[in-house]
Order: C-alpha cells, then sequence, then structure tokens
C-alpha cells in the first residue's frame, strides 16, 4: 500500500509539486489492514507489458490502468489490454475511494480520439475499454467526446468492440443520448458502493441517478449491454449488496461486476473489511440467481478486467436466454 500522498508536477514551476489530492490532504491518515494472502498480484515487466506501455507513451494517452492504481495492470498489459482514460487525468471530483488526481482539468484535446484510435489499432484490439475523468465543467459531461472517440475507433478498427465506462453526467441533459446514439456495444457505469456510503464515499454522485441512468441506457437501446460493478470491504451490509442487485436488475443492467476495494494512501478511505473468496463465490451464485446474464465477483475483479473475454460471454449469454 501506498504510504505517502502522491504529488505531481504537471502544470507547476520548476521546483514545486502539487498534491495529488489536494481535497484529501487535511484528513488525519488511516491505516489500512494487511492485505490477506488472496491480494496477491504478478509484478508488471515483461517484454510486451513494456510494448503495451510504448505504444501508450508514444499517442501520449492516459489510461486507468496507472491512474487509477489497477493491481491487474502486469497481467492486462502483458497481454496488451489497457483501458484508455479520456479528457484528461484530472477528475472534477473527490471520491474518497479513487486514486486519480482531482482538480481543474485543462483543455479537451481534440486530437485525442484519433490517438486512441491508432493505439487500438496498434495493440490490435478486438476489445477495447473507454472510460474518463469526470468533467463537470462542460456542459455535455464529455459525452460529445466519447462520442467522437467510439466514431475515430470504428472508422479505424471496425471489427474492435466497444466498450465505454462512464461518468454519470449528473444535471448535464442529453448527454446521455448523445454517447447512446454513437453505439458502444458496451455500456458501463459503476454504481461503485451501496447507498448508505454515498455521503462518505462518493459524495459527488447520486445513487438512484446512477441507476435510472442505466435504466435509461435500455429505453434508448434494448440491444445494448449493459453493465455496473460495486466494490466490498467500504463497510457495507451483505443485505445492501443484494438490495443493489435487485435495484441493477429492476434497470434491466445485464452484467455486474464485484470487486475488493484497496485503499490506495493513507489519506484515502480505509479498508474496513476483506471478504473472502468464499465471499465472493455466494454473491456471484445469488446474482446469477436474481438473473444478470454475467457476473464477475473475485477479490481483483474490476470492470475492465478480462473485458474482451467476458463480453463474448455476455452474448453468448444472451443468445442462450433467448
Amino acid at each position: 500500500m501506498v504510504t505517502v500522498l502522491d504529488t505531481t508536477r504537471g502544470g507547476m514551476t520548476e521546483g514545486t509539486a502539487k498534491a495529488r489530492h489536494p481535497e484529501k490532504a487535511h484528513r488525519p491518515d488511516r491505516p489500512g489492514m494487511a492485505k490477506p494472502s488472496w491480494i496477491r498480484v504478478k509484478a508488471p515487466g515483461s517484454q510486451v507489458y513494456n510494448e503495451t506501455r510504448e505504444i501508450v507513451r508514444a499517442n501520449k494517452l492516459v489510461t486507468v490502468c496507472e491512474e487509477a492504481g489497477c493491481p491487474n495492470i502486469g497481467e492486462c498489459w502483458s497481454k496488451k489490454h489497457a483501458t484508455f482514460m479520456i479528457m484528461g487525468d484530472t477528475c472534477t471530483r473527490a471520491c474518497a475511494f479513487c486514486n486519480v488526481k482531482t482538480g481543474m482539468p485543462g483543455a479537451l484535446d481534440a486530437t485525442e480520439p484519433a490517438h486512441v484510435a491508432e493505439a487500438v489499432a496498434k495493440l490490435g484490439l478486438s476489445h477495447v475499454v473507454i472510460t474518463s475523468v469526470d468533467r463537470d465543467d462542460l456542459d455535455d459531461g464529455g459525452a460529445a467526446h466519447f462520442a467522437a472517440v467510439i466514431t475515430a475507433i470504428r472508422d479505424l478498427s471496425p471489427n474492435t468492440t466497444i466498450e465505454i465506462l462512464t461518468p454519470d453526467f449528473l444535471r448535464k441533459p442529453g448527454a446521455l443520448e448523445v454517447v447512446v446514439a454513437a453505439r458502444p456495444d458496451v455500456f458501463n457505469h459503476n454504481l461503485e458502493t451501496v447507498p448508505s456510503k454515498y455521503l462518505t464515499v462518493r459524495p459527488g454522485a447520486r445513487y438512484f441517478h446512477s441507476i435510472r441512468l442505466l435504466q435509461r441506457v435500455k429505453e434508448l437501446d434494448p440491444s445494448m449491454f449493459t453493465k455496473s460493478g460495486i466494490m466490498v470491504g467500504l463497510g457495507e451490509e451483505r443485505n445492501e449488496i443484494l438490495q443493489l442487485m435487485d435495484d441493477l436488475r429492476t434497470a434491466d443492467v445485464d452484467f455486474l461486476t464485484i470487486g475488493q476495494y484497496l485503499q490506495p494512501t493513507i489519506k484515502h478511505h480505509p479498508v474496513i473489511s476483506f471478504p473472502t473468496p468464499d465471499d465472493f463465490k455466494s454473491y456471484e451464485t445469488i446474482a446469477y440467481a436474481k438473473g444478470f446474464l454475467m457476473v464477475a465477483s473475485t477479490p481483483l475483479t474490476r470492470s475492465s478486467h478480462h473485458a474482451g473475454e467476458d463480453f463474448a460471454r455476455l452474448r453468448a449469454a444472451r443468445a442462450a436466454r433467448a
């Protein structure tokens, strides 16, 4: 676990440093729990990993793999799987769980859609995941930029399936419709946690707005796959997770991911518990019983982990049910 507050020199004069999470700097240190034996990953460093990193760097792209400190980066990049984070590396919100830098972002890069499409083509991706920071500063929350990235990938790699992981576009009328009209193959929006934890974990968001957003995607395009994910270990109760599953099924969400929360720094929300692998398996069994087409529930599950393989299984599950 990182034990110091990260800093970055981006946008600062030489010899100065800017806190990565200035809104958390005043908070007391909250050391995390020791990780159990089942939270183990291999360190990155294979030749293919380095090739992936070079392609990302050459196209001046940001990845959520790096910015959010994903524990699966070694595995994914060694398979040339990277999740691109568009619209910059600075988020306008300050969620208590997230390691992405917070602050006021810069202007959108009009060349980014082309650069993302070029990287997708160079990596030879059959399935790509595109996410973003929250851009509450933009009139449409970045919806048109999402659509431009989808279009650019389609033009250069027409056989690549596209999964997007979007912000909630809170108070941005018409934004969702713009993104859905671009026809991604999977529309993912994460709830992140149960509603009782929103004020402390995800204070800029609204639980039932996120539920409604996912429901609205299906109303606009019933054929589009929808997906959402949560973290556990933030102090939630089991019955709250089961109720959340019901809420997602009411919105006709197809795919649920459940993973263990890992504390990025001592200034972030602490880990309250480490559910066992058996607990995750139990959640998976219950979720399937509630009607989800696909469920990924393990300690190291993340939204884009094994996304390509899971998309193939998701399509097969829909075909079998039909």
